[in-house]
């Protein structure tokens, strides 16, 4: 059976062919303007599936990013009141020193005393630090202080979880300070030990045995000091792993949804040799007329 082929059936496939290759031709010029691999996810479903799956990872590295950066921001602030604390504790010692000659008369050792208290004052109110409202030294807990009540004062973080941080899908860092284990609490705390070194000295008792114990309070202090000073480090190793995965993850999500230029101009010239070639053999086939017919 023989298909019959007439000036209408040769008109419409001219006009398919010519509207086809102009619709890749106006895509080419998207995608060179754009330069976007993937207009529509039809155009690529497995580029797509990538691209978005990039795309969860490079918004939860920012996350991990801002945590990073938040945490550095607590622990800054917590190494700074230790520092505080350090300078305190290091006057006391020198006090604890002079208090021990036993040539000292008792109006200085009463001026030594009442510089004691201070001290100790000084170093409830550097335990009772905030950072954004939150207590530095008492983990989650939501008291208003972390320590309360008279000297010497007593912890109201014990028991209560650490306030952390993620900084990776698989490592959290500790941001805040144990201030249990810092200054102590109650009796036995480096505020019992200066008050009563303070109360030893208006007696006149002999305030040697306290230096072992501010000694002790010290290190506590310096050991804290030293352990907010290792998670520093470790969040700024983590903060250069996150830029350098951020960046990496760019550079797939680019490679992913971005288009080479160069490549493209080559297509988009090409298409567009095509698309001439074809209104030109479109303008051969279609040239008969009617009048042409009616010679």
């Amino acid at each position: 059976m023989l298909n019959r082929v007439t000036n209408l059936t040769m008109s419409t496939n001219a006009q398919r062919t010519l509207q086809f290759q102009q619709s890749k031709l106006a895509e080419l010029q998207d995608k060179a303007t754009t330069l976007n691999k993937i207009s529509r996810p039809s155009d690529d479903p497995a580029a797509t599936a990538q691209a978005l799956e990039t795309r969860s990872l490079l918004a939860a590295n920012a996350q991990y990013g801002r945590n990073i950066d938040d945490g550095n921001t607590w622990l800054t602030a917590a190494d700074s009141a230790l520092e505080q604390a350090t300078n305190v504790m290091q006057r006391i010692k020198d006090l604890s020193i002079q208090a021990g000659n036993a040539s000292l008369p008792q109006s200085g050792k009463d001026a030594i005393a009442n510089e004691l208290d201070s001290l100790n004052k000084d170093l409830v109110s550097i335990a009772n630090t905030k950072h954004l409202g939150r207590n530095l030294f008492a983990g989650s807990s939501d008291a208003v202080e972390a320590f309360s009540g008279p000297v010497p004062p007593t912890f109201n973080g014990a028991g209560i979880s650490a306030v952390e941080r993620r900084i990776s899908a698989t490592q959290t860092v500790r941001v805040d300070a144990d201030g249990g284990a810092i200054f102590g609490s109650g009796a036995g705390s480096v505020f019992d030990t200066v008050s009563q070194m303070a109360a030893d000295l208006r007696t006149g008792t002999d305030t040697t045995p306290r230096i072992g114990q501010v000694d002790a309070a010290f290190k506590n202090i310096v050991n804290g000091r030293s352990e907010i000073g290792t998670r520093q480090a470790q969040l700024e190793r983590a903060g250069n792993a996150n830029t350098d995965l951020e960046a990496s993850l760019d550079a797939q999500k680019t490679g992913i949804e971005k288009a080479d230029l160069g490549g493209v101009i080559m297509d988009l010239k090409l298409q567009e040799t095509n698309y001439q070639v074809a209104l030109a053999a479109t303008a051969k086939v279609l040239q008969p007329t009617l009048m042409d017919f009616l010679r």
